[in-house]
């Protein structure tokens, strides 16, 4: 039921025009901040403790700032379920620098996998990446467990052409479509079990970082590329690439680990509004 009330409202969300757009997400921020305080509590935890030489007054500010990029963030992600392919890459461009490297890994007939956080808008950098690019992208995911809502953003994600694989059956997936020039990416900041995890300090704090990227990368040998999602204005982002290494098979699984987590750091202490405060990252405590 909630899904064929919300169907409507969502597909109208996605035609606005930005001005239009930016005045409903307004609206939102002020909702969810200020009426109903949406894990606001988590978010200045997180907050405090990644950031702890900063004063009550810069916590504050980073706070808000964060809920005005949420807003905005989820209402792009609404977009994308009737924006057109101009205007997608009118709102999301990748970096010239990137695109060249892009083209030099394909050029060389190379299987490539992306690492990249929660950071920017993801969800349009998958689009247009796809748009730009001559790789096929495939993306790994969680379904959802309701399945109307699933369906919905499967199509938002593949519209254009990038594929899912489904998180359970990654490495399957990725040995099936070896012999296809493709690019897997990983968004690589989610919360794995605390036992099955490799631990590292990450913004200050005991962090668990899942090792399917470390495992599959050094199983495949296929370059590992980090992928930064600038946010250059309201509504305007910016893909940046840079290689990490280019033959994982000579380095640990921690060691991959390490690389695409201190590179996702250093964006977020740069542009730490634009990073997904409200998951709840460091639920769990370093087993003894």
């Amino acid at each position: 039921m909630g899904y064929y009330l919300l169907l409507p409202l969502t597909y109208l969300v996605s035609i606005l025009p930005p001005f239009l757009l930016n005045g409903v997400a307004d609206f939102f921020y002020i909702l969810i901040y200020y009426v109903f305080g949406y894990r606001k509590k988590v978010v200045t935890e997180n907050l405090k403790k990644s950031f702890p030489k900063k004063s009550e007054a810069e916590i504050k500010a980073i706070r808000r700032k964060f809920y005005r990029y949420f807003c905005d963030l989820i209402l792009e992600v609404f977009k994308t379920l009737t924006i057109s392919k101009k205007k997608m890459l009118d709102y999301c461009e990748m970096d010239k620098n990137a695109l060249t490297l892009f083209e030099k890994y394909y050029s060389q007939n190379k299987n490539i996998i992306i690492v990249m956080g929660h950071y920017g808008n993801w969800e349009w950098a998958g689009n247009s990446f796809t748009l730009m690019c001559n790789y096929q992208l495939h993306v790994i995911y969680h379904p959802l467990q309701n399945k109307k809502f699933n369906d919905l953003i499967v199509n938002m994600r593949t519209r254009f052409g990038t594929k899912l694989i489904e998180m359970k059956n990654t490495y399957k997936d990725m040995l099936k479509n070896k012999t296809k020039i493709n690019a897997t990416a990983f968004i690589a900041d989610q919360t794995p079990h605390p036992d099955k995890a490799y631990w590292t300090k990450f913004l200050n704090q005991d962090t668990p970082i899942f090792q399917g990227t470390g495992i599959i990368a050094k199983k495949l040998n296929y370059p590992i590329i980090y992928v930064s999602v600038k946010r250059i204005k309201r509504g305007k982002y910016k893909i940046y690439a840079e290689p990490l290494t280019d033959n994982p098979s000579s380095l640990t699984e921690n060691e991959i680990s390490e690389l695409h987590t201190q590179r996702l750091e250093k964006d977020i202490i740069a542009q730490p509004e634009i990073w997904l405060w409200t998951h709840r990252r460091w639920k769990h405590k370093r087993p003894n």
